[in-house]
């Protein structure tokens, strides 16, 4: 038990203090199963197919909700509605090196009051869309026991980032970047992190994972981010696996004429229950909710109250 504790405290310590950076009030900090981000000793070809769904509609400001809306000189959003379906595919071609594939289906509707807040400028959205591809690498040659690995990848700028507002008085114009489904930018991804057995039948991971966009388009750069993940999960019962994650991301301001700068970015602490069940040999499915526990955000922004995560797992 001492050192159960120790593990948690240490990295609950890593969490609640690192810097963390962009997309701060979408929710979309979970790590899936781990077993489908090769968080595992194991070889061969998994694939993992995830839906998210996150309805952003309660304004937020610093680490409190926002009692009076609209407020002179922000956008008065009323809604951002979000379903994401990710394919995962991961190949580890030896007991060293891996490399996962991301590809997201984003489905996402907005509306927004303007500026004005009289419906001259108000205008609604419908994107549905592949959004931006990412491709991570990975070495877990640094321990005998292949726990430890090191990450390295890159987002591709596969995501549309020319969407237009479909209805109200603006339809036609661009769709504020933060929206579109693809940011423009290629980013670079590092991380590190490590699992292991804690006892018998509890297992832990730890991970840590920074984005930086390495370029701008039309005007527009995301802001730089870091993801931090712990994950438990409970091995004693005869089918189900209990698990419990602590998610926290940073987010540093986008920049750019097209950007949003004074309403983006903040920081934000999730925790994550959740339940996997095999179904059959090769197969899992498995659920999340993730419900924020802290929440920091710069200026006036849309958050979620929770986020919910279904998915499934297969190995070949």
């Amino acid at each position: 038990m001492n050192k159960k504790l120790q593990v948690f405290l240490f990295v609950l310590t890593a969490v609640s203090c690192g810097s963390a950076l962009a997309c701060a009030s979408c929710g979309c900090s979970l790590s899936s199963e781990w077993e489908s981000q090769g968080l595992s000793s194991g070889t061969g070809l998994r694939v993992d197919l995830r839906y998210d769904f996150l309805d952003q509609n309660q304004v937020r400001s610093g680490i409190g909700k926002v009692a009076s809306w609209p407020v002179a000189g922000h956008e008065q959003e009323l809604f951002t509605r979000n379903n994401y379906l990710t394919a995962g595919i991961d190949y580890s071609a030896s007991a060293n090196w891996g490399i996962n594939l991301q590809l997201p289906y984003i489905d996402r509707s907005h509306g927004s009051n303007g500026m004005a807040f009289d419906g001259t400028d108000a205008g609604t959205s419908h994107t549905r869309s592949l959004g931006d591809i990412k491709l991570v690498g990975r070495y877990t040659g640094l321990s005998d026991e292949h726990n430890v690995g090191l990450q390295l990848g890159v987002k591709l700028p596969t995501g549309s980032h020319s969407e237009t507002f479909s209805g109200g008085a603006i339809a036609g114009d661009p769709l504020d970047r933060g929206l579109q489904p693809g940011t423009g930018s290629t980013d670079l991804i590092v991380g590190a992190f490590r699992f292991a057995p804690l006892s018998q039948n509890w297992d832990y991971f730890a991970q840590a994972t920074a984005q930086l966009p390495l370029n701008s388009r039309a005007d527009f750069k995301p802001g730089n981010s870091l993801n931090l993940n712990l994950g438990f999960r409970y091995l004693g019962f005869e089918t189900l696996v209990a698990q419990l994650q602590l998610n926290a991301r940073v987010s540093a301001r986008d920049s750019g004429s097209n950007a949003s700068a004074d309403d983006s970015g903040g920081k934000t602490i999730y925790l994550s229950p959740g339940l996997s069940m095999p179904v059959g040999d090769k197969a899992k499915v498995y659920g999340f909710v993730q419900l924020p526990v802290y929440q920091s955000l710069n200026g006036y922004q849309l958050a979620p109250k929770y986020t919910v995560s279904l998915g499934t797992r297969l190995e070949f």
